[in-house]
């Protein structure tokens, strides 16, 4: 594919229209442009993700040594399931929602998004559903203490925290179906003149994939969160088995929503990475169509795996076989994506600036994770490290080494875009080689910990699983201090730097971002460009 000369749109598309927009507060709350909004998403997940670091190093506070330090077990309940839904429905995915309203519209010549007051409107939504949900501490009760699954029968038995904590996820929903609903309209009805769908970025592809996954799945947690509800306060017994309700149901009807779900935290990360690594490699992604395929069948795959988390709840033999073929069957297309990015590098003249570094970074550590995964995929296997440190070593290696670490990349990867400075490359390495170590440092121990038997969730723990706890809470604190530097760097960033070039990484991919200035007017192709 090859992107349109700049002197087609010259006159059009790079002048700023900056007497279009209103300034002050009102550009920001009103804002319908994508730039805005993308901006507003990317603050809003990087202060919902403080927050649930904050939580976290609460949770690692406590475990640092065995007996009771700091909090009350029901606090800690709290904590750790705050911290699950917060990072989750607050940091990870608004994150991604950030990033899509920023760069779709730029990689497929598109003016704007096709509904830029609904844009609007799913922003608003969160901040409104965050205040809620960290709120709940306040209430009587305190927050949701029922784990970030919200399992019945503990959501039956919980205080107001927990009515506000399902308030706050329909809200984040609707919010979530909206951005879908949006990003798939752009994507099929506002590309470029000439550009078809296998000429897109992969970026672009694996946002249309998951937005389809969004509006399918976010009704079925409205459903079960809705069930739980009415069980609290309407007399209904779906969950609550002294009425006759079954609370394994809720398992079900959760983790139809929430194997998707995980997906849809990762596949948004696997278009980032497949947007740096060419770049850096200077060679054109290997295999752009089994990439198309691969990430289309995790998708459609994502919906027959749900009950391999429920392994220990009674299920028939032929159910859980099934379930574990079905899971291991999903190691196929992500091994087809991680063999295409290292096919990519092969014989590549790479050069790991900050972007790469995270990407090559990513891979490696969504390897490992992918693993794990794999592991527990085996029923019997499974059966045993069940509700362990094991699993939870497994999901942060997928969901920080993987979501996050992609978000971090495709930051410093697009920031010059955004602001129109470089970033400081040094310290961009520095916040990436802190991160790797002091993320291994805290949850490669607790492969261990699963193993000899920890279970999560608890506030206590016996003493032969002191030593690795300890590691554990050491590298949690590095971990989240590094992110300050994260945050310095962003900053410093957008109140100055050196000017950044149109194409600042010399991208040879003619993405169409690469046409347009950096940073990008606040009005770009108005005129659509053409691909030839």
């Amino acid at each position: 594919m090859s992107a349109v000369t700049p002197d087609k749109i010259a006159g059009h598309a790079h002048d700023d229209h900056a007497h279009d927009h209103p300034h002050g507060w009102r550009r920001w709350l009103y804002a319908t442009n994508h730039k805005d909004i993308g901006t507003m998403y990317l603050w809003f997940s990087f202060t919902m993700f403080l927050v649930g670091g904050v939580l976290a190093l609460g949770i690692r506070t406590e475990l640092f040594m065995p007996g009771l330090q700091v909090f009350a077990p029901e606090f800690f309940n709290q904590l750790t399931t705050m911290h699950g839904v917060i990072m989750v429905f607050g940091a990870i995915m608004p994150a991604f929602v950030g990033f899509a309203n920023w760069m779709i519209p730029l990689q497929i010549g598109a003016p704007d998004m096709a509904f830029a007051r609904m844009n609007n409107f799913s922003f608003w939504l969160l901040p409104p559903a965050a205040l809620l949900i960290v709120a709940s501490f306040f209430v009587p009760g305190g927050a949701t203490a029922a784990g970030w699954t919200l399992y019945a029968p503990l959501t039956v038995q919980m205080g107001p925290g927990m009515d506000m904590a399902i308030f706050a996820l329909h809200i984040m929903g609707a919010s979530s179906i909206m951005g879908s609903i949006n990003i798939i309209t752009t994507i099929l009805n506002m590309r470029a003149p000439g550009m078809t769908l296998m000429k897109m970025p992969m970026f672009c592809w694996t946002w249309l994939i998951t937005a389809y996954l969004l509006i399918a799945v976010m009704p079925v947690l409205a459903g079960a969160i809705t069930m739980t509800l009415t069980d609290r306060h309407f007399g209904t017994s779906f969950f609550n088995a002294a009425g006759g309700g079954d609370p394994v149901m809720y398992q079900h009807i959760f983790w139809f929503f929430g194997h998707p779900e995980v997906y849809i935290m990762i596949l948004p990360a696997f278009g980032i990475v497949s947007q740096i690594v060419p770049v850096f490699s200077r060679k054109p992604l290997f295999g752009y169509a089994s990439m198309v395929y691969a990430t289309a069948s995790i998708a459609i795959l994502s919906f027959i795996v749900w009950a391999h988390h429920m392994f220990t709840t009674g299920m028939p033999v032929t159910g859980q076989l099934f379930f574990m073929y079905a899971t291991m069957l999903i190691a196929v297309p992500t091994g087809v994506k991680i063999f295409n990015w290292l096919a990519t590098m092969w014989r590549g003249s790479m050069t790991f600036e900050t972007p790469m570094l995270f990407a090559v970074g990513f891979i490696f550590v969504f390897t490992m994770g992918g693993f794990t995964g794999l592991i527990l995929a085996m029923a019997p296997i499974d059966i045993q490290v069940q509700d362990t440190y094991y699993v939870v070593a497994h999901f942060h290696y997928v969901l920080v080494a993987g979501s996050l670490f992609a978000l971090f990349g495709g930051t410093y990867f697009w920031l010059p875009k955004w602001t129109g400075h470089m970033y400081d490359e040094t310290l961009g390495k520095w916040h990436f080689w802190l991160s790797m170590i002091f993320f291994n440092i805290t949850f490669f121990p607790m492969h261990f910990l699963g193993l000899a038997g920890m279970p999560r969730r608890y506030a206590d723990y016996a003493m032969q699983f002191a030593d690795f706890n300890m590691v554990a809470s050491i590298g949690a604190f590095g971990f989240g201090l590094s992110q300050l530097l994260f945050l310095y760097i962003v900053v410093k960033a957008i109140r100055g730097g050196p000017q950044a070039a149109p194409n600042y990484f010399d991208a040879k991919d003619d993405g169409l971002e690469w046409t347009v200035p950096s940073p990008a007017p606040f009005h770009t192709f108005e005129t659509p460009p053409v691909i030839r």
